[in-house]
C-alpha cells in the first residue's frame, strides 16, 4: 500500500465509538476524520478527499444510505457500512447502493481496523502490477483498464465499486471458465468465506445492471446452475 498516511472518514453519532477507532487507527498509519451526522460527513468528504469511508446507517439528519448515494454520484472510494441491526435488508440495500462491506455493531475496533486495511490493500496493491499485455481487457464492447481501474462500455466510462471491479476483472481474465461463489468471494474480498452466497449474488446482479443491455437475459455474465458464474467467450 502507499506509504503516506491514509485518511479515513467515519460518520457515527456515537462519538465514543469513533474516539476508540481513532486510537487504534492512529497506530496503523491512518488518520480518522470524524462526523456526528450525515450532513457533516458529506461536508468532510468534500474537504478531506478520504481514502475510505465508514458510515453508520442510523444517523440524525441524513442516514448512512443517503450519504452513500451522494458519495457514489461522484466517487468510487471504498465504503463500509456500520449497523446495529442484523437484518439482511440493510446489508443487501447497502451493497446495492455500492457499499464494499458492512460491520455489525457492537464491534471490536480491531476488527474494524482489519477490515479497513483489507479494503485499502485491495484498492492500492493491484494497481500498476500488470504487464502491458494485461493492462486492458476487451470483450463485448467493454474495455477494462486494470491500471486505472476504469471500465468503459462502448467508449463511455461506467462507474464500478472496487468490489464490482475485482469480480469483473476475475471473470474477464478467463472467459469461459466457471468460478464458484466461493472463488469469486475469495478473490474479491480479503476475509474468510462463510457461505454467504447472497453477497456475491447481489454484486453480480449490480454488475449485470451496469454492463448488460438486458440484465435479466445476460449475454456476458452467465449463471451456471449449481456451479457458479462465467464470462462468455466472445465469438470472433
Amino acid at each position: 500500500m502507499k506509504n503516506e498516511t491514509f485518511i479515513i472518514l467515519a460518520a457515527d453519532d456515537e462519538v465514543e465509538l469513533l474516539d476508540a477507532l481513532e486510537l487504534f487507527m492512529g497506530k496503523e498509519n491512518m488518520t480518522l476524520v470524524k462526523a456526528a451526522d450525515g450532513l457533516a460527513a458529506l461536508e468532510l468528504f468534500e474537504r478531506t478527499k478520504p481514502d475510505l469511508v465508514l458510515l453508520d446507517i442510523m444517523m440524525p439528519g441524513m442516514d448512512g444510505f443517503s450519504v452513500l448515494r451522494k458519495i457514489r454520484e461522484k466517487s468510487k472510494v471504498p465504503a463500509l457500512m456500520m449497523t446495529a441491526r442484523t437484518e439482511d435488508y440493510d446489508k443487501i440495500l447497502g451493497l446495492e447502493l455500492g457499499a464494499d462491506d458492512y460491520i455489525v455493531k457492537p464491534y471490536n475496533p480491531l476488527e474494524v481496523v482489519a477490515r479497513v486495511k483489507a479494503q485499502l490493500r485491495r484498492c492500492y496493491d493491484y494497481q500498476g502490477q500488470q504487464t502491458e499485455d494485461e493492462m486492458i481487457i476487451k470483450a463485448f464492447g467493454l474495455e477494462l483498464n486494470l491500471t486505472d481501474s476504469v471500465l468503459k462500455k462502448n467508449g463511455q466510462e461506467t462507474a464500478l465499486t472496487k468490489t464490482e471491479f475485482k469480480i469483473l476483472e476475475l471473470l474477464m481474465k478467463s472467459p469461459g471458465r466457471i468460478y464458484t461463489k466461493q472463488q469469486i468471494f475469495d478473490y474479491s474480498w480479503d476475509e474468510p468465506y462463510l457461505g454467504d452466497d447472497s453477497t456475491v449474488m447481489v454484486h453480480i446482479s449490480n454488475l449485470r445492471n451496469k454492463i448488460e443491455d438486458e440484465p435479466k437475459t445476460p449475454k456476458m455474465i452467465k449463471t451456471v446452475k449449481g456451479l457458479g458464474y462465467r464470462f462468455e467467450k466472445e465469438q470472433k
